[in-house]
C-alpha cells in the first residue's frame, strides 16, 4: 500500500506549500504546477542542509551512517572496490553473454537451439549491465580509473552509451531521485507514466497490463533511438544548453556501428537462416535483456513506500540529500542470494544510492549497518521481502498512476503503511 501522509507529516511535511497563500493540494491541481514542472530544468534544485532537514536529528543520522560504514571497511581492512568474488562473477557473465553469441555463430544448433542461446545471451547481457558495467561506470569496480573505463565499455559493447548513462544515471538520477521534471529515469518512455507529476495520456489507463512487456523494448530503444535523442537534447535534467565532447560523440557513433556489425550484420552473413528467423532471435535476446533490466530498476523507486518529493517554487527541497535518498528508494529480496548475485546487488538500492562508489559485492553487509542506523534515528528504510512482492507493488503503482486524477496529493492520500523488514 502507499505511504500514509500522516506518518510522513510526523517526520516532516511530505510536500511543501506552493506559497504562503496557496495550499499545495490546490497548487498541484493547477495548470501552473505543470508549467513549473516543465521548466524544472531551469530551476536549480537545492537540498536542505543536513542540520536543517525536516527530519529530526538528520545531521546525526547522516554522520553516523557514513561513519559506521567507513568504520566497517577500516576495521576489516577490506577495500571498497571489487574482490575475487566480483572478478569471478565478471568472468562468468562474460562467458555466458559472449559465449552464447559465439555458439550461435558456429551454426551447430537448430533454430530452436539458437533461440535458446539468444535468450541466454540476453540474460548474460543484463547481468553484465547490472554487475560489471554499472559498477565500473560508477567508479566502484576498481580504484584504478583505467580499469573502470575499460570495463565501462561493456555498456557500449551491449548497445548503450556509457558516457550518456553517467550523465542521466550517475549524476541526474542519483542526485535528483524521484523529482519530477529532473530525474530522467521517470521519463523513460511516453508509453509508461512512472510518476504522479508526469502527463497522463489515454493509453496510460492500461499501462499496468502492458507495462512489464513494454520494458522488454528498453535495450532496443537504447540501441536505435534513446542515446541519439539524449545527445541531441539541449536540456537534460537540470542541465541547459548541454554540449558534449567531440570524442564522446565519436565513441557513440563507433560504438553503435560496432554493435550493429556484430549483432546484426555478422549473423546474417555467417548463418544459414532467413531474415525472419534472425529477427525472432534478435528480438528474443533484446526482449529478455530489456525486460530484466527494466523491471529490476523500477523496483527501486516506483513501488509503494518511496515518495516523489516536490521542491518549492525556489527549487528548495525539504530534506538533506542523503535523507532524500532514503525516502525515495527501496530494497527487495535481500535473502535471495542467487538474485543478489545476478543483479549486482541492485536489490540493495538504498545502499547503492548512499554509497555509489562502493562495489556492489559489499552491499549485503553494509545494508545491515544502514538499516540499523535508520531504525535508530527513525528514518524510513523501505523494503519488500521477495522479488514477487516487489513486482506486485510495482504493478499496483502502475495501476494507481494509470488513473488520470492521480497526482502527488492523491497518491499520498490513497494510503497505508509499507511493510518493513
Amino acid at each position: 500500500m502507499l505511504l500514509n501522509p500522516t506518518s510522513a507529516s510526523q517526520r516532516g511535511a511530505y510536500l511543501r506549500d506552493y506559497s504562503q497563500k496557496s495550499a499545495l493540494p490546490e497548487f498541484l491541481a493547477t495548470r501552473h504546477f505543470h508549467e513549473v514542472r516543465n521548466t524544472m530544468s531551469t530551476v536549480k534544485i537545492k537540498f536542505a542542509n543536513k542540520n536543517a532537514s525536516a527530519f529530526e536529528n538528520a545531521g546525526a543520522f547522516i554522520d553516523d551512517v557514513k561513519g559506521r560504514v567507513a568504520e566497517y571497511f577500516e576495521s576489516t581492512g577490506r577495500s571498497r572496490h571489487a574482490d575475487w568474488r566480483m572478478v569471478l562473477k565478471t568472468v562468468i557473465l562474460f562467458i555466458v553473454a559472449f559465449g552464447s553469441y559465439g555458439l550461435i555463430l558456429t551454426g551447430w544448433f537448430t533454430p530452436w537451439g539458437m533461440l535458446a542461446l539468444a535468450i541466454l545471451m540476453g540474460a548474460g547481457y543484463a547481468g553484465l549491465g547490472f554487475s560489471v558495467a554499472h559498477d565500473a561506470l560508477h567508479g566502484a569496480y576498481s580504484s584504478n580509473p583505467t580499469i573502470n573505463r575499460i570495463l565501462g565499455f561493456t555498456f557500449d559493447a551491449t548497445g548503450a552509451n556509457g558516457y550518456m548513462w553517467k550523465i542521466t544515471h550517475n549524476v541526474i538520477h542519483h542526485t535528483y531521485t524521484n523529482i519530477d521534471g529532473v530525474d530522467e529515469d521517470l521519463s523513460v518512455s511516453p508509453l509508461i507514466r512512472l510518476s504522479p507529476g508526469s502527463r497522463h495520456y489515454w493509453f496510460h489507463r492500461f499501462q499496468h497490463l502492458y507495462g512489464f512487456f513494454a520494458y522488454g523494448f528498453a535495450t532496443i530503444n537504447w540501441l536505435f533511438a534513446k542515446d541519439y535523442q539524449q545527445f541531441m537534447k539541449k536540456d537534460i535534467g537540470p542541465y541547459t544548453n548541454k554540449t558534449h565532447p567531440k570524442g564522446e560523440i565519436a565513441i557513440l557513433i563507433l560504438g553503435k556501428v560496432f554493435v550493429y556489425a556484430y549483432m546484426i550484420v555478422l549473423p546474417l552473413l555467417i548463418l544459414d537462416i532467413t531474415w525472419w528467423q534472425f529477427l525472432i532471435g534478435f528480438l528474443a535476446m533484446n526482449m529478455t535483456a530489456g525486460m530484466i533490466l527494466g523491471i529490476i530498476f523500477q523496483l527501486a523507486h516506483v513501488v509503494e513506500g518511496p515518495e516523489f518529493p516536490v521542491p518549492d517554487d525556489d527549487g528548495k527541497m525539504e530534506h538533506a540529500w542523503l535523507v532524500h535518498e532514503m525516502i525515495t528508494t527501496a530494497n527487495f529480496a535481500k535473502e535471495n542470494k542467487v538474485l543478489s548475485w545476478y543483479v549486482g546487488g541492485l536489490n540493495y538500492q538504498i545502499e547503492h544510492h548512499l554509497f555509489p562508489q562502493t562495489c556492489s559485492i559489499h552491499y549485503p553487509v553494509i545494508s545491515e549497518i544502514v538499516k540499523e542506523t535508520a531504525e535508530e534515528y527513525g528514518v524510513p528504510y523501505h523494503y519488500h521481502p521477495t522479488l514477487f512482492k516487489a513486482m506486485g507493488s510495482h504493478y499496483r503503482m502502475l495501476k494507481e498512476l494509470a488513473k488520470p486524477e492521480t497526482n502527488h496529493e492523491t497518491l499520498s492520500a490513497a494510503a497505508g503503511e509499507l511493510e518493513t523488514a
